[in-house]
């Protein structure tokens, strides 16, 4: 225990003093915390700017004008005599969508004939597309729906049976554990959870390659086991992570907005097991990486796998199923799925027994491998870690 002690101490006097270390663990993290949000602070698209082209010009085109200008996804931003002059907008890119109605939109509807709207919209911007999309067709079917009642009505139908004959389904939509329906609610608790374990590994990492030439023979080091090592290493990272973790898991959701159902000591008890895997898989990968560039290009080249197997920007289930095994030995998959559920869907700790056995195991797993790796280079005879000397 005394040696297990020490090593903790001395681990932490290094992530002080080494500024790469320092700059990762603890800078870093708060530079993401400050600009990585900000594009997504909007939310949702608003008012995307469309053109619209009324070939018909009458009360009901104007109207169903004044419908499609008022939603809150789109905006008529300009009113145009043809298709050619609002296609030229949209070649410029000042404009995203045209709206065209057509010539005897009025006569066809007072006639009980169809009347067909014509929409366009660049699709080569997803979310403008889908904006546009969803907000011009909600508006043509509720349009619809009261021109529908309103002939049926002057055909001596009782009102309340003309809306139930227009639309007999009404859907009413609620979106649960995001209400605004925003692209930051879904993205940033994920992301937040790959930047912890981004940042702990490539400090680790560091740590556990960045020779100090003054401090290289530490007595406490020397007579620290493999176990006492690993153990004391780990235990310091989650004293670093004390202040980062609910930092970022706690503060940042508040301060962002984000939904938050579930108890804090929930996603404490989640992050506790999530910090200690990662801790421990960093020091097992430091003993096969001998270099801090090295570290450094190896981690970032795995950054973009890590976002794409961690199954928010590439669905789970599109995910193959040889590659969805493998994303169980990252512990940001697990860490995500749970921490999600607990701090914005609410679920109760009692039911994320799987979350926790999972990283709990990964935890031991990876202690093990750098226990064992770490037996195997003390026999080996090599340097013991560089840890400065115990005061």
């Amino acid at each position: 225990m005394k040696s297990l002690l020490a090593v903790l101490r001395i681990e932490l006097k290094r992530v002080l003093a080494l500024r790469p270390v320092l700059s990762v663990l603890i800078l870093g993290p708060l530079i993401y915390a400050l600009y990585y949000p900000q594009p997504y602070r909007n939310e949702a698209l608003r008012d995307v700017p469309i053109a619209l082209v009324d070939l018909d010009g009458t009360d009901s085109s104007r109207q169903l004008a004044r419908l499609i200008d008022a939603s809150s996804d789109v905006a008529v931003a300009a009113v145009l005599p043809d298709e050619a002059s609002a296609e030229r907008e949209v070649y410029r890119r000042q404009l995203f969508g045209i709206v065209v109605i057509p010539q005897h939109f009025e006569r066809d509807l007072l006639h009980g004939r169809q009347s067909p709207l014509a929409l366009y919209a660049d699709a080569s911007y997803f979310l403008i597309y889908q904006r546009i999309s969803g907000a011009v067709t909600a508006v043509a079917k509720t349009f619809g729906a009261e021109v529908e009642t309103a002939r049926l009505i002057a055909m001596n139908v009782d009102p309340a049976l003309a809306v139930a004959a227009s639309n007999p389904m009404p859907l009413t939509a609620v979106a649960l554990f995001n209400p605004q329906g925003g692209y930051a609610t879904y993205i940033l608790p994920a992301a937040f959870v790959l930047i912890l374990q981004q940042t702990l590994l490539i400090g680790v990492g560091l740590l556990g390659t960045i020779r100090d030439g003054r401090l290289a023979a530490d007595r406490a080091s020397a007579s620290a086991g493999p176990v006492s090592l690993v153990l004391g290493k780990m235990l310091a990272y989650l004293v670093v992570e004390a202040f980062v973790v609910p930092f970022y898991l706690i503060v940042l959701p508040y301060l962002y907005g984000i939904p938050r159902l579930g108890s804090l000591w929930a996603v404490i008890m989640i992050s506790l097991p999530f910090v200690l895997a990662v801790g421990a898989l960093g020091i097992a990968i430091s003993r096969l990486i001998r270099s801090p560039l090295a570290v450094q290009l190896v981690f970032a080249a795995a950054g973009l796998p890590f976002l794409f197997l961690a199954g928010f920007s590439w669905p789970t289930e599109a995910i193959p199923e040889p590659l969805k095994t493998l994303t169980i030995l990252l512990p940001s998959t697990t860490a995500i799925n749970g921490i999600v559920e607990v701090s914005q869907l609410g679920a109760p700790l009692s039911i994320m027994r799987l979350p926790l056995a999972t990283l709990w195991i990964l935890a031991a797993v990876y202690a093990g491998i750098a226990i064992l790796l770490e037996s195997y280079r003390s026999r080996k005879g090599q340097e013991t870690d560089p840890l400065p000397e115990a005061s």
